[in-house]
């Protein structure tokens, strides 16, 4: 192992506050909006369609571009980070690993994050990359940051369809972060288990492995 890259929303942060505020915005209650995220999620859908269940017509561009207008728009601080992203993340390279944060996000999300000062040498989202995950073309470009081998880098994330399975088929190790509504649910996931070099409950299991390499 040489390199971890990490994807963002449920790995490194929390979506407490992207869903509450698109809640907010739409004018129904948190707790609705979250459960419909957990049903769209149940049924493999992408969780875009929980906003379409509570607004049919909605144009999601649209209205991002409404609420950033508004200065109701994304916003990220210290408290959306999960509690063992900064120790993780600077033990691996303390541990001389490369440390990429990579995931679907906004250039807005990008800046947010770069301005919490991560531990990591690279941070950069899908919309910065001009292609997203699932896509082969995303997975290339992790490959570019990651500066070493497939075999030498490890995509870490909840989403089985979004980084485990598509991570693995673009040759990379994978660990599978049980933590938000996908990592939870697909945790114990035969093929889940079966494709994931690590099925993980905190990233710091990963500085122990990166530890164990070295001995």
């Amino acid at each position: 192992m040489k390199t971890f890259v990490f994807d963002i929303g449920e790995t490194l942060v929390r979506d407490d506050r992207y869903w509450g505020s698109w809640a907010d915005w739409l004018g129904t209650p948190r707790h609705t909006l979250s459960a419909l995220v957990g049903a769209v999620t149940a049924q493999g859908l992408d969780n875009s369609e929980a906003l379409k269940l509570v607004k049919p017509d909605i144009d999601i561009s649209a209205e991002y571009a409404a609420r950033e207008a508004a200065g109701r728009g994304e916003y990220l601080d210290e408290t959306d980070l999960y509690e063992d992203v900064r120790p993780a993340l600077a033990e691996l390279r303390e541990l001389g690993m490369r440390v990429v944060v990579a995931g679907n996000q906004t250039v807005r999300a990008g800046e947010l994050l770069r301005a919490l000062g991560l531990p990591a040498d690279l941070v950069v989202t899908s919309e910065e990359w001009g292609c997203a995950k699932p896509s082969s073309e995303f997975f290339a470009r992790v490959l570019e940051a990651s500066g070493a081998p497939a075999k030498d880098t490890v995509y870490v994330g909840d989403h089985p369809a979004n980084d485990t399975f598509p991570a693995a088929g673009a040759g990379l190790r994978t660990a599978h972060v049980r933590r938000g509504p996908w990592g939870r649910l697909w945790g114990d996931d035969d093929r889940v288990r079966a494709t994931a070099d690590w099925v993980i409950q905190s990233l710091l299991e990963l500085t122990t492995l990166a530890g164990k390499q070295g001995r």
